[in-house]
């Protein structure tokens, strides 16, 4: 029973390793919900064709970068497809790593391909989260 019970605490331990990379910290639950909150805000944006609303939850460089909602919401659709119009979501668990925080989700896009999106997100002063950025690459699998 022992030998068992030090097996299932080995496997546990490890699947937890696998899903923070080291020297990785958790946020709180608190600031867990926000900051899936806002990647989820700015998809319902994108998914509405709202790019004022969408760009809303741009942090500041990013809105700096791209001036006005309608060049953001042109890039997004040019250059992250899967982003602008997911056909499914699956939020990972955040993690701040070298002094970054960071939500990674899984989506697929409408040819059932798999993705990673990686975002980076900013607290602002008044304790509000906005991205301050997102990487997307393709993921191993495909969706049925």
């Amino acid at each position: 029973m022992t030998r068992h019970f030090a097996r299932i605490s080995l496997l546990l331990g490890l699947s937890l390793l696998l899903q923070m990379p080291a020297g990785a910290q958790a946020p709180s639950n608190e600031q867990a919900r926000a900051m899936r909150a806002v990647v989820e805000a700015q998809l319902a944006a994108f998914a509405d064709d709202d790019a004022e609303r969408a760009f809303s939850y741009a942090a500041p460089a990013i809105r700096e970068m791209f001036g006005t909602p309608e060049r953001f919401l042109s890039m997004v659709r040019a250059g992250y497809a899967v982003v602008y119009r997911p056909a499914s979501v699956t939020f990972l668990a955040p993690h701040h790593l070298e002094g970054q925080w960071i939500q990674g989700v899984h989506m697929t896009d409408a040819a059932g391909a798999l993705w990673l999106a990686v975002y980076r997100l900013e607290q602002l002063p008044d304790r509000s989260w906005r991205i301050a950025g997102c990487d997307v690459r393709p993921a191993s699998g495909r969706m049925a």
